[in-house]
């Protein structure tokens, strides 16, 4: 990335600074996960006031080997700790900070969720929060108006891939590599490389789909427990995003399969050797899209797909406790939306909140479609849809 769009994207990235400043308000605590890459350590020093030390040199390590000390003799209030998973004891650095430096605010990174490293002891759970810094979504975009939605589609959302002119192959390969070795290797007991990274390749062509671990173990030469174990890290390390069924009726709907995402366009592309988007995969990718949308705002564990026995689908629906199941249906084109599966959604699931998001719509409005109002919007009011 040039010097001049890392100036840009530090100070106008002002939207996950505010998720960060929000969520000290409540705990002293912040861990900022987000996959490789995904512009972690550049977000953390565009923190107004904020010291931030590498755990990665080894100084920075033995430095805190004695986290009282350590914390007694800061210069700064805020503080970035990058890469924590690198100490031996993070989760104690952290308690002890939490605990006996209640002033001091602190920002944590790493490529996974807390507890997926075998090092973290304690989940810290009443003495943090999180921010999940996805890829790019549309107050990114903003940011740079010059990369549009197929560029982004097709190049994904991490941004020092967005940013470049050109499609590169060879940053997909150097980031599979570097994930393997430095985020799978070093937190997971996984001995079989070839296995997972087939299984990965393999996820990512089928992204969006019901997810069967049977379906995957010929092909990947290993048992349908040790798929799932597969899965397992890579939905702790934020690359596989699992939505679990919405349902009420066992003997109507679908009840227990999940759909599995990857975590980002670019790769699907890449490993579907896309080099440019046509027609047919534009309505595919833009739901990978309005999903990483909607992580800006909710937890995943509210997000959910619906399909019943007679294969009618939903793409999303939220729903969080006390409140109506918000219907969210994904289309490239506004006029593309087919009200069927809607209205056999909402005969199993009463409700008024029923919205599609399409790339062609700029200005939110309501059409009333048979007995139901829908509310179509474009990617930017997404986030903004059951909060």
């Amino acid at each position: 990335m040039s010097v001049y769009l890392h100036m840009v994207f530090i100070e106008k990235r002002k939207h996950w600074l505010q998720k960060i400043e929000n969520a000290w308000k409540e705990k002293s605590i912040v861990w900022l996960r987000g996959v490789r890459r995904s512009g972690k350590t550049t977000l953390c020093k565009s923190i107004p006031g904020v010291e931030l030390f590498d755990c990665e040199l080894p100084r920075v390590r033995r430095s805190l080997e004695d986290p009282e000390s350590f914390f007694s003799n800061l210069m700064s209030k805020t503080i970035a700790l990058d890469e924590i998973h690198r100490l031996d004891n993070p989760s104690e650095v952290l308690k002890i900070a939490a605990d006996y430096f209640p002033k001091l605010r602190v920002i944590a990174t790493g490529s996974s969720t807390l507890g997926a490293h075998k090092k973290f002891k304690d989940t810290l759970t009443d003495r943090k929060r999180e921010v999940w810094l996805t890829p790019m979504n549309s107050k990114d975009l903003d940011i740079f108006d010059h990369i549009k939605t197929n560029d982004r589609l097709l190049k994904g959302g991490l941004p020092g891939f967005s940013l470049k002119p050109e499609y590169q192959e060879s940053d997909f390969k150097d980031w599979v590599d570097s994930f393997w070795a430095k985020d799978v290797q070093s937190q997971f007991s996984i001995r079989k490389s070839d296995s997972f990274l087939k299984f990965f390749e393999l996820l990512a062509l089928q992204s969006g789909g019901l997810f069967e671990a049977q379906s995957f173990a010929a092909p990947c030469g290993v048992s349908h427990n040790t798929i799932n174990s597969f899965v397992n890290v890579l939905e702790l390390t934020n690359v596989a995003l699992r939505l679990r069924p919405y349902s009420k009726n066992k003997n109507r709907e679908i009840t227990s399969a999940s759909k599995i995402f990857f975590f980002d366009t670019g790769f699907i592309s890449y490993f579907h050797g896309w080099t440019e988007l046509h027609s047919r995969d534009l309505g595919y990718l833009w739901e990978h899209l309005a999903l990483n949308e909607l992580l800006y705002t909710h937890d995943i564990r509210d997000i959910h797909h619906w399909r019943d026995k007679a294969k009618n689908e939903i793409d999303f629906v939220i729903k969080t406790r006390g409140k109506e199941p918000i219907a969210i249906e994904c289309k490239w084109k506004a006029e593309n939306f087919n009200p069927k599966c809607l209205y056999h959604f909402r005969s199993y699931h009463p409700g008024t909140k029923n919205y599609v998001v399409a790339e062609d719509v700029s200005k939110p409005y309501v059409k009333k479609i048979g007995e139901h109002k829908v509310t179509f919007v474009g990617l930017s009011q997404l986030s903004e849809v059951g909060k």
